[in-house]
């Protein structure tokens, strides 16, 4: 015969009722308490050049960086990266040919004796949403990160999730070159994986109409830092062009929910006269 807790199995399964799951030992990521293996002990200090202009109100800059040029593409980088008035490089992985390889050894020359003048820390606008891609670039040494075409709230959490480390992410940790790149602003003894949660800084572009429509709740996800009004591609989307009424609509609306919920407001450099907009693509 059947024990009490093996009929009551048998009488739940008879009728489609599923059976509480068995608790793990107790242990529940929603519960979790951290330990102090990671905890940043610097009291925050905060090395990436970037996210200082940032936090001081200021104006940031990102010159673009799209080769293909294998010969001249480390001293095309570094050329960008040494601009006056740098503080992050756009390296472009959505729409150039440089590889994850390129981007590496770019920054990695970037970083180096070799170009002694540099001003600006990697940065990387990905293709998409997607954690390899994510990880390629912060594994790589990028301490901007600019991720294009986030449409709804749901993308933009993930964004958040593949970007951080834990407890506030789902970043891995693995191999990467970032002691190397990061050495010219990483102060020695301080601790990249305890201080990377509070020096990135995390951009996220807004190009379509569905984007546009959820902006707001986009832009109000904590981990975000600043939100990209996309000039080319809000006209792609639209069917207007820059200072078309329904244009400049979208463009306002963007702009009126980012600074409302505290984030900075970015665009090209050529709308650094535009109201709001403090982080630019040069």
């Amino acid at each position: 015969m059947f024990g009490a807790a093996a009929a009551g199995v048998a009488a739940a399964l008879l009728f489609g009722i599923q059976p509480a799951p068995a608790q793990a030992g107790g242990i529940d990521p929603d519960t979790w308490v951290y330990g102090p293996r990671n905890d940043d002990t610097t009291g925050g200090l905060i090395w990436n050049p970037a996210k200082r202009q940032m936090n001081k109100g200021k104006d940031v800059i990102g010159p673009v960086v799209s080769t293909s040029d294998l010969a001249t593409m480390n001293e095309t980088y570094c050329s960008q990266a040494s601009q006056k008035d740098a503080d992050y490089t756009w390296t472009e992985m959505q729409h150039s040919g440089i590889d994850w390889g390129d981007a590496w050894r770019m920054w990695a020359y970037g970083s180096s004796d070799k170009c002694a003048g540099r001003k600006a820390v990697p940065g990387a606008r990905v293709a998409y949403t997607d954690e390899r891609e994510i990880q390629h670039a912060l594994d790589g040494g990028a301490m901007v990160l600019v991720v294009p075409t986030v449409d709804t709230v749901e993308e933009a959490k993930e964004v958040v999730q593949w970007t951080y480390f834990p407890p506030m992410g789902r970043r891995s940790q693995g191999g990467s070159q970032t002691a190397t790149v990061l050495a010219p602003w990483l102060p020695a003894g301080v601790s990249y994986r305890q201080t990377f949660n509070n020096n990135i800084v995390l951009i996220v572009m807004i190009e379509t109409i569905e984007g546009v429509k959820n902006a707001a709740k986009i832009a109000q996800v904590p981990g975000i830092h600043a939100v990209y009004a996309a000039s080319g591609d809000i006209g792609n989307f639209s069917g207007y062009i820059e200072g078309d009424k329904q244009y400049e609509r979208l463009i306002s609306h963007i702009g009126k929910v980012t600074l409302a919920a505290g984030k900075r407001l970015c665009g090209p450099i050529s709308w650094r006269t535009r109201p709001g907009f403090t982080c630019f693509l040069k």
